[in-house]
C-alpha cells in the first residue's frame, strides 16, 4: 500500500523504538526505514520488537547523518510535532496528512514521514525541511507519544487514504516530480535572488523566507518546473548585478 513512502526517525534513543516502528511499517506495507543520526543502534535489541514481520525492513534500513540527506530523493516530506506555535503553524492532524500523502503518492512522488527523537522532536532546522507538519491531537497533559505508537498512527491514516486513491501510472505526467534535494535547491536560489533585489528584510533571512518555503511546499513541482524557475532565478540575479555595474548572469 506505501512503497513509496519512508519513515525517517531522527536521533532516536532507543533500539526497541526502532524495532516497534519497523513492526509498524511491515503492518501497513512500508518497506523504506532510514535513521539519521541515532544516538544507539543495537539490532539484537531492536529486532524482538520488530517481530519476524518486520526482520527485513531493519536488515534494509538505512543510515543517515543528517535529515537533508535522508529526504534528497524524495518528492514530499510531513514533520511531525507536539509542540505548536511559533515557526510550528499550519498542522495537519494525522488523517488529513493521509490524505495529502495519498494524493503525492498518486502523482508518482515519494513521500517521506519524519519523526523526532523521544525527548525533544525535531529542532525548528529540520521542521524547515519539511514540507508540510503533522500534530497528533492528543489531552494537553499527557501530549506526549511513544515514538513507534506515532508512526504506527500516522502510517495507518496514509494506508487508509491510499486504499481510496490508489497510484495510475498512466494518468499523471511523463516530466517526473523534483526531489527534496532540488527543491532545497531551488529555495536556496530564491532566497539568493530576493536578498539580490533587497526584497527580504535585513536579519534572519530564514525567518522571512518562511512563506516562500510554505508555498514551495504547497506545489506539486516537476523538473521541468523546477528547470524554469532556476532559470528564471538566475537571470533576475543577472539583471540586478548588471544594474549595479557588474557583468551578471545571462542566459546562452
Amino acid at each position: 500500500m506505501l512503497d513509496n513512502v519512508a519513515v525517517v526517525l531522527v536521533r532516536p534513543r532507543f533500539p526497541e523504538n526502532i524495532g516497534a516502528a519497523a513492526r509498524a511499517c511491515a503492518n501497513f506495507g512500508c518497506p523504506d526505514l532510514a535513521l539519521v543520526a541515532p544516538e544507539r543502534w543495537e539490532e539484537e535489541k531492536a529486532l524482538p520488537l520488530a517481530t519476524p514481520k518486520g526482520a527485513d525492513i531493519l536488515r534494509r534500513m538505512e543510515i543517515f547523518d543528517d535529515l537533508a540527506a535522508a529526504l534528497a530523493g524524495c518528492t514530499y516530506a510531513f514533520g511531525t510535532t507536539a509542540r505548536t506555535g511559533g515557526w510550528r503553524r499550519g498542522l495537519l492532524t494525522p488523517a488529513a496528512a493521509g490524505a495529502e500523502t495519498a494524493a503525492r503518492l498518486a502523482e508518482g512522488g515519494k513521500v517521506a514521514l519524519v519523526f523526532g527523537s523521544e525527548d525533544r522532536g525535531l529542532s525548528n532546522a529540520e521542521v524547515e525541511l519539511c514540507q508540510g507538519l503533522v500534530n497528533i491531537p492528543t489531552v494537553p497533559e499527557a501530549s506526549s507519544l511513544n515514538l513507534a505508537q506515532a508512526v504506527l498512527l500516522v502510517l495507518y491514516e496514509a494506508a487508509q487514504a491510499s486504499r481510496a486513491r490508489p497510484y495510475a501510472p498512466g494518468g499523471r505526467s511523463k516530466d517526473r516530480l523534483a526531489t527534496h534535494a532540488e527543491q532545497e535547491l531551488l529555495f536556496a536560489a530564491l532566497q539568493e535572488t530576493l536578498g539580490e533585489i533587497n526584497y527580504l528584510r535585513p536579519g534572519k533571512p530564514d525567518y522571512w523566507m518562511l512563506p516562500v518555503r510554505r508555498l514551495l511546499g504547497r506545489l506539486t513541482l516537476r523538473r521541468g518546473e523546477f528547470n524554469l524557475l532556476m532559470g528564471v532565478c538566475r537571470q533576475v540575479r543577472g539583471m540586478a548585478a548588471r544594474a549595479r555595474g557588474g557583468p551578471g548572469e545571462r542566459e546562452p
